[in-house]
C-alpha cells in the first residue's frame, strides 16, 4: 500500500469514527423488540457507557451481562433485536461489540434496515420490508468488530441478527443524520444533530467528543459534554460545525453545566459561508460573538448582533476546558430549506417516499412515481411544486 493510500484510508477511517451512533440512547435510539433476551436485556444494546463485567455475579438465570444475550437456539432460524434509530440517517459504520461474550458470542451476524413513517409496533415490523445492509458475517468474541458500509438510503431503523444465537454488548450504528424537513420550523437549532448539523473540525477531544455539544436534550453528566486536555501553552482550543443549513444566526446557547472546575474561563463564536469563502481562510471567519467570559455549571443564552448567512460555525473556547451543550438558533436561508429538502427527500428508500408523497402530499401513485423519478434532486436548486407544497402544509 502507498503512503496516499494509507493516508486516504488513515482519514476515511477518522471520518467514520468520528460520525455519531445514531442508535445511542442518549440521541433517543430505543430497543423496541427482540424474539429473545432469557439471559440479558435488548436495551444494553443501545448504552452509551462500555460495557462492564463483573465475574461470579450471577443472578437466577446464571451470569450477569452488560448487554443483549438469548438462550441456546436448539432449532434452525437466528436471534433477531429491532432498534429505532434516535437520529435517523445514512449509516457509514458498524460496530458489533462482544465485551466480554467469550465462550457465548455469535459465529455470525447480520444487520438490516428499514425506514418507516410513524411509530410502527412490533406486528408491522414483520419478515417484509429490511434490506440487509450488512450480509451474515463472522465476528470475534470478546472484541470490537468493525464494519463499513454504505448504503445510499437514510433508515429509521435497524434489526441486529446473531446466527444462530448468543450475545452482544453494544450495537454502534456510525453516520450521518439527515433531517425530515417536515420538522424543522421558521426559527430551529441549526446546529443540532437531529437537524443535520455537524462537526468539521476540533483542536482536541481527549476526555470526549465534540459531537456531545449538539446531542439533543440536556447533559446528565460531565461525560456527556465536550472536554479537551489541560492545555500548557498559549493557545486555544476550539471547534467548528457545518450547519444543517445556511442561515442566519441569531441566539446562541453555551452550556458549561456540568463543568464546575473546568469550565472555559471564555468563549467566542465566528461564522462563515463556505458558498462564498474558503473556510481555511482566517479571513473568510466573521465575528458572531466577541470573546465574552463563561461561568461553570451555567447555561449562557446570548443574542448575536451579526446578521448574515453562514453555513459554518466555529466555537473558540479559552484556555482550554469542557462545555456540554452548544445551540445555534436562527432562520434557514431559503438556499438551506431547499438543500435540506432536497437531502431527505434523496436518500429516503423509495417505498418510504411513495408513502410521503401520497399520504401527506396527498399525490395521486402516477404524481409520486413522476416525482420519484426525477430524483436525485439537484442539492440547493428550487424545489418541485408538490415537494414545495408538501413542507408548507
Amino acid at each position: 500500500m502507498s503512503q496516499h493510500q494509507r493516508s486516504a484510508t488513515a482519514d476515511n477511517d477518522a471520518y467514520r469514527s468520528s460520525l455519531p451512533d445514531l442508535a445511542s440512547r442518549v440521541f433517543g435510539g430505543s430497543v423496541g423488540y427482540a424474539n429473545d433476551e432469557l439471559f440479558a436485556e435488548r436495551e444494553n444494546l443501545v448504552k452509551p457507557e462500555e460495557p462492564t463485567y463483573q465475574p461470579y455475579s450471577f443472578g437466577h438465570k446464571g451470569q450477569i451481562y452488560d448487554g443483549w444475550e438469548t438462550r441456546r437456539r436448539r432449532e434452525a432460524g437466528f436471534d433477531h433485536a429491532v432498534i429505532a434509530l434516535g437520529l435517523p440517517g445514512l449509516i457509514r459504520r458498524l460496530v458489533v461489540d462482544t465485551s466480554f461474550f467469550k465462550g457465548n458470542y455469535p459465529p455470525k451476524v447480520s444487520v438490516q434496515a428499514r425506514a418507516l413513517e410513524g411509530y410502527p409496533d412490533p406486528a408491522e415490523l414483520d419478515e417484509q420490508g429490511w434490506e440487509e445492509i450488512l450480509p451474515p458475517t463472522p465476528v470475534e468474541g470478546h472484541s470490537r468488530n468493525v464494519f463499513d458500509v454504505d448504503p445510499p438510503h437514510r433508515y429509521t431503523h435497524v434489526r441486529l441478527c446473531m446466527h444462530p444465537d448468543g450475545g452482544v454488548a453494544r450495537l454502534r450504528v456510525h453516520g450521518e443524520p439527515v433531517a425530515d424537513p417536515r420538522w424543522t420550523s421558521d426559527r430551529f437549532d441549526l446546529a443540532a444533530l437531529e437537524n443535520g448539523g455537524s462537526v468539521t473540525g476540533c483542536s482536541n477531544m481527549f476526555f470526549s467528543s465534540p459531537s456531545n455539544l449538539l446531542a439533543p436534550g440536556l447533559a446528565r453528566v460531565m461525560g456527556e459534554g465536550w472536554e479537551t486536555a489541560r492545555r500548557r501553552d498559549d493557545g486555544n482550543d476550539w471547534v467548528s460545525v457545518r450547519l444543517a443549513a445556511a442561515g442566519v444566526v441569531d441566539r446562541a446557547e453555551l452550556d458549561t453545566s456540568h463543568f464546575k472546575g473546568n469550565a472555559p474561563g471564555w468563549a467566542a463564536l465566528s461564522g462563515c459561508d463556505a458558498r462564498k469563502e474558503d473556510p481555511e481562510d482566517p479571513a473568510a471567519w466573521t465575528e458572531l460573538l466577541p470573546r465574552t467570559r463563561l461561568l461553570p455549571d451555567t447555561r449562557h443564552r446570548f443574542r448575536l448582533p451579526a446578521r448574515r448567512e453562514v453555513t459554518h460555525v466555529r466555537l473558540d473556547v479559552f484556555p482550554d476546558g469542557g462545555m456540554a451543550r452548544l445551540r445555534l438558533y436562527g432562520r434557514a436561508a431559503e438556499s438551506g430549506v431547499r438543500e435540506l429538502a432536497a437531502r431527505w427527500f434523496n436518500s429516503m428508500p423509495p417505498e418510504q417516499a411513495r408513502a410521503v408523497l401520497t399520504s401527506d402530499g396527498g399525490l395521486d401513485d402516477g404524481a409520486a412515481e413522476a416525482l420519484l423519478a426525477r430524483r436525485p434532486l439537484p442539492l440547493g436548486e428550487e424545489l418541485p411544486e408538490q415537494l414545495r407544497a408538501l413542507l408548507d402544509s
